[in-house]
C-alpha cells in the first residue's frame, strides 16, 4: 500500500521530533535508528525512505530542534528566566539542543556542526534584536548572555548538588540582569 505525500511528511516530522527528543535526552551514540523508529510508531525499514543514514538523521533532527526556538515568542527577560530555570535544567529531552548536545556535536559530521552553527547564529541574531543598548554593543552582549546561559545550563545539569546547581542558574541570571542594569544607567557615549 502506497502512502500519500502528506502522510510521508507527517511521518518524517514525527521521526524528527522523536529523534531530537531522544538525542537530547540520551546523546547521539546511545540512540539507534531502531529505537527512534519504534518510538515514532514506524517500522525500522521505513527509515531509509526518509533519511540516508543515522548521520543524516542527526543533521536533520538538530536543524529541526534548533528551528523550534522554544520560548522565542517570550520577551527576552522572560525567555532568559525560563532558560535559566530548574524546569529547563531538568527537561533535557525538551530543552535547548545547544545546551543538551553541544559537546556531543563536536564528534559529529561537519554537516551536524553546520546545523548547530546556523542555530547558534539565529539565536544570537534574535537576541541582538531584543537586547537593549547602543547598536554597537548589542551583538556583543547577545553573544555574552547566550554563552553564559548555555554554559550555566550545562554546569547546572552535570552537578549533583541541587543547591549549587540552582545557585549557578540564579546567579547567572542575576549577572545578566546586572549587566543590563549597568548598560541602562551608563551615560550615552558621544558619537
Amino acid at each position: 500500500m502506497k502512502i500519500s505525500r502528506e502522510q510521508m511528511a507527517e511521518n518524517r516530522l514525527r521521526i524528527l521530533e522523536v529523534a531530537s527528543r531522544l538525542f537530547r535526552e540520551k546523546g547521539f551514540e546511545a540512540v539507534g535508528v531502531a529505537e527512534v523508529m519504534k518510538a515514532a510508531g514506524l517500522t525500522h525499514g521505513s527509515f531509509y525512505g526518509h533519511f540516508s543514514s543515522k548521520d543524516d538523521l542527526i543533521v536533520q533532527a538538530l536543524a529541526h530542534a534548533l528551528g523550534q526556538r522554544n520560548g522565542a515568542s517570550l520577551p527576552l527577560g522572560a525567555y532568559m528566566e525560563e532558560y535559566l530555570s530548574p524546569h529547563h535544567r531538568d527537561n533535557r529531552a525538551g530543552g535547548c539542543p545547544i545546551s543538551g548536545l553541544a559537546a556531543d556535536t563536536l564528534r559529529q559530521t561537519p554537516e551536524a556542526r553546520a546545523a548547530v552553527t546556523e542555530g547558534v547564529r539565529a539565536q544570537i541574531d534574535w537576541m541582538s534584536e531584543k537586547v537593549e543598548g547602543p547598536d554597537a554593543d548589542r551583538r556583543r552582549r547577545a553573544i555574552a548572555n547566550w554563552s553564559a546561559m548555555v554554559g550555566a545550563t550545562i554546569l547546572a545539569r552535570v552537578i549533583v548538588d541541587p543547591a549549587l546547581s540552582k545557585e549557578i542558574l540564579t546567579e547567572t541570571l542575576a549577572w545578566i540582569d546586572d549587566g543590563a542594569d549597568r548598560q541602562a544607567s551608563a551615560p550615552a557615549k558621544a558619537e
